[in-house]
């Protein structure tokens, strides 16, 4: 799905000691994803192979920067010239190709989000539900409980729309590693001030990364997405704006939300597991996700 873009500029370099380099520009509309969103490509190519790529998109530059996407992609052009002007092998030596594209792909068919703080509260009763039935219908499931991992919340710098990979490399690029594999993925979270805990909220904009590099590098397959989730105080209102997150986060992966378990009055209830049905229920929704 990646292309070089419209030619900005296209010019053939003589370096020092005789040799030919092709310097390159593309441009590319990127606004099927963010309105007006332009990334720039800079190649450096000789033999019809890539020595050196460089990208930069018009999203990464705040309103008080000074600077913009084409005039920082034709200042690495021309420094980029200058360079193999003066010392080809010493640029080259010193040029890192860009971490790009997508890692292995993981082998979880089923990735359960335990996204409460409490390991041992209802959500985690939920994960491990959710876990069993899978193993009962011989899926691979993993449930990761978010608060042991360290993830770095985004910091909208919009860099992984130019590779398809986050510029923070922690506990989050194994989690990625597993959703790409994974055709079902499986939100358990209780309401925290009406909305989702803000571990979840890290793992969700956290996954814009996914998103680049399916919409620019793979496609990605057919994913199916769940929601369980519970509610201290009565009312099915209370899930207004869980609902609202866990829905747009999965249409913006391309995940299609197939069912859900939202139970309210927990306050009252305590465990989840003195109410009659709700593993029967879950069970029936991780079949039915793997059926479809």
């Amino acid at each position: 799905m990646e292309g070089k873009g419209n030619p900005l500029l296209s010019k053939e370099i003589k370096a020092a000691g005789g040799k030919i380099y092709h310097l390159s520009i593309g441009e590319e509309d990127l606004s099927r994803l963010y309105p007006g969103m332009i990334r720039y490509t800079l190649r450096l190519d000789s033999g019809g192979i890539t020595l050196a790529l460089f990208r930069t998109n018009s999203y990464e530059y705040s309103p008080t920067v000074p600077l913009n996407a084409e005039k920082v992609i034709r200042g690495k052009a021309a420094e980029w010239e200058r360079a193999l002007m003066k010392d080809p092998g010493g640029f080259l030596a010193s040029v890192e190709m860009p971490r790009e594209g997508v890692s292995p792909v993981g082998d979880v068919e089923a990735l359960i989000i335990q996204g409460s703080p409490r390991a041992d509260g209802n959500c985690g009763i939920f994960a491990g539900w959710a876990a069993d039935e899978a193993a009962n219908i011989r899926k691979k499931a993993r449930v990761v409980y978010l608060d042991d991992l360290s993830i770095h919340p985004c910091i909208g710098c919009y860099q992984c729309y130019n590779t398809g990979t986050c510029t923070f490399d922690d506990d989050m690029t194994d989690l990625i590693r597993a959703l790409r594999s994974a055709s079902l993925l499986v939100i358990c979270t209780p309401v925290y001030t009406n909305t989702v805990p803000g571990g979840l909220k890290i793992f969700i904009d956290r996954c814009q990364a996914y998103h680049a590099e399916k919409n620019l590098f793979t496609g990605g397959g057919e994913k199916k997405g769940l929601l369980l989730s519970v509610a201290g105080r009565k009312g099915t209102a209370n899930f207004t704006c869980v609902k609202g997150v866990v829905i747009s986060f999965m249409r913006n992966l391309g995940i299609r939300y197939t069912g859900e378990v939202l139970l309210d009055g927990m306050d009252n209830v305590r465990d989840v597991r003195t109410l009659p049905g709700i593993q029967g229920k879950i069970g029936g929704l991780v079949r039915d996700a793997f059926k479809r």
